[in-house]
């Protein structure tokens, strides 16, 4: 009897069903160090030292909000350099730039309508100023943004199979030898695409181009009420 019981005791062991493990709650897998470094905010992009003239404009720029809350640009001309600020006065960029060949503030009278064959020398300025920017259509049908559209004086790159070794001239440490544009300004790709064409591409904005000859306050009347301090 007692064996009949150990025998029915050992096949109800047998026969018991085993219990399941409860499941293991999903942990998320620790982000990894590159997504973390892609999350940290990215340090504050850091102008390099300004020129005089460089640091009056800027600094009368953003006071004043005399960009009327648009993107602008300061071109430097006697140092050869871009300031790009977004619509807040926050600097995003700076570079070299290639300039018109010519010393010289001011634009010739009718420039604009001549084929740059019958432009003389002593033509290729950039002009001095404030300017209101705005994307549009060249010849070849190609996009630019116009600084001053009667005088066909416009910011762009440097144009593909130009003959005066133009990418040499913006690489090199020197700035005589930036002066090679029949007027309008050359800046680098990473500059015009990666910042021009998307602060300035729905409204436009603002262009300060600072004078090689003239006094500052001749090309930026208000600066006439801002002495130098």
């Amino acid at each position: 009897m007692i064996k009949a019981l150990l025998a029915l005791a050992g096949l109800a062991l047998i026969a018991a069903p085993v219990a399941a493990e409860p499941p293991k709650a999903k942990t998320k897998p620790a982000a990894s160090t590159k997504s973390r470094r892609a999350k940290a905010k990215a340090p504050a992009f850091q102008l390099p030292p300004l020129s005089q003239a460089a640091q009056r404009v800027t600094s009368w720029v953003a006071q004043t909000g005399d960009n009327a809350g648009l993107p602008y640009v300061v071109i430097d001309k006697p140092t050869a350099t871009i300031l790009v600020f977004d619509a807040k006065g926050t600097a995003v960029a700076s570079g070299p730039v290639l300039l018109g060949i010519a010393l010289g503030d001011d634009a010739t009278p009718g420039v604009g309508n001549k084929s740059l064959s019958e432009i003389g020398p002593a033509e290729k300025t950039t002009p001095a100023g404030r300017y209101l920017a705005k994307f549009g259509r060249a010849a070849g049908n190609v996009k630019m943004l116009w600084v001053d559209y009667a005088n066909s004086v416009g910011i762009h790159t440097i144009p593909p199979a130009n003959k005066e070794n133009r990418t040499k001239r913006m690489l090199s440490p020197g700035i005589d030898d930036n002066r090679i544009t029949y007027g309008c300004i050359n800046v680098p790709k990473a500059i015009y695409n990666g910042k021009i064409t998307q602060l300035f591409g729905k409204k436009g904005g603002y262009v300060y181009i600072l004078p090689d000859t003239k006094p500052l306050e001749a090309a930026f009347p208000p600066l006439y009420a801002r002495p130098i301090s």
